[in-house]
């Protein structure tokens, strides 16, 4: 008896944000899920913290220089469950789509690149937290934990996410092969960051790595993109140092298939819309005959990978026996240096 495996479209927005206006930036992103949805797409990835744009002010100054646009950056920033963050919810029920979102999340003081996959119902099925930002990220964002490497099993197969420079990191790769994903999202920045003067932050580089991501899993990766407008490089770009270093465009959102071959045509890395491509879960198991990492191609009793994904928390709430609040007592039959 045959199985039916869900087919469907899939949509990634190469855009640029209403830089540091979240309400703008949130208005722009629904007009862009109902351009999706009225296009067919089931399923519509945005890019790296386009709520309210990726910080490119952390690379381009000292950071004091950059500390002129930290209080904006966080007022602007997306709270969880905030009526913000329910206009999208909102938007997604409404049009009936799955919506995965990446986004600066503000928790009370801090802030944490992330991302929320979000079903047609307007239901957050997850959120997940950069588990190490990059760099000059680390100035701003606090880390993530073991928990927000997972994948989520959907009527639309199984979702798992990570976000830029994620992408080159092989264990936490290979924690989302092993859950079995079937659907990877890659939320990108612009890749017009330091063009032609840092070629591992171009999109050579990284749009090999999103396509390798394909292979090595055998999923299909869904990899959106935002875009540097005219206005982010006058409000940034405080010298003409500067503006080599951040120019306008860098868009380069990509679809690829569980083979490595690429799903739809790129837009021009200035011009802003939607990558859209038709996928069928049946031919996964084509792309795995070769080589499944987590299945007949591994040797987990040469090499395997130890996954923590407990939840880490500053505080922990609870009755405790003092013996779990105290340093251990020395066992007195062990063996003692010499004084």
């Amino acid at each position: 008896m045959p199985i039916n495996h869900p087919t469907y479209r899939v949509a990634a927005v190469q855009a640029a944000p209403e830089f540091l206006d979240l309400e703008a930036t949130v208005e722009k992103a629904v007009g862009l899920m109902q351009q999706a949805a009225s296009a067919g797409a089931s399923l519509v990835a945005f890019p790296e913290n386009f709520f309210p744009g990726y910080p490119f002010f952390l690379w381009l100054g000292s950071p004091a220089w950059a500390m002129q646009f930290i209080q904006r950056y966080h007022d602007n920033s997306l709270v969880i469950d905030s009526p913000h963050y329910q206009r999208l919810c909102e938007a997604a029920r409404r049009l009936g789509i799955y919506l995965s979102i990446g986004f600066s999340e503000k928790s009370n003081g801090s802030l944490y690149m992330a991302q929320a996959l979000i079903d047609d119902q307007g239901k957050t099925l997850s959120t997940r937290r950069k588990l190490k930002p990059t760099l000059v990220e680390r100035s701003l964002f606090g880390e993530g934990d073991g928990s927000d490497l997972s994948v989520i099993d959907t009527p639309l197969g199984k979702v798992g996410s990570l976000c830029c420079w994620e992408h080159v990191q092989p264990l936490s790769k290979y924690a989302l092969f092993a859950q079995h994903e079937q659907v990877h999202i890659a939320a990108w920045p612009s890749f017009s960051l330091y063009s032609g003067v840092a070629y591992a932050l171009g999109p050579e580089v990284n749009t090999a790595v999103t396509q390798t991501y394909a292979v090595e899993g055998q999923c299909f990766v869904v990899a959106p993109s935002s875009v540097v407008s005219d206005r982010m490089v006058e409000l940034l770009c405080h010298n003409e140092e500067a503006r080599q270093l951040l120019p306008s465009g860098g868009g380069h959102a990509r679809i690829f298939g569980p083979d490595g071959s690429p799903l739809a045509e790129p837009l021009d890395e200035h011009r802003e819309g939607l990558l859209l491509a038709d996928i069928d879960l049946g031919v996964l198991s084509l792309a795995k005959l070769a080589a499944d990492p987590v299945g007949h191609y591994s040797r987990p009793d040469v090499t395997r990978l130890l996954l923590d994904n407990t939840p880490r928390r500053p505080v922990q709430l609870g009755t405790f026996a003092q013996s779990d609040a105290v340093a251990p007592t020395r066992n007195p039959d062990e063996v003692q240096p010499d004084a």
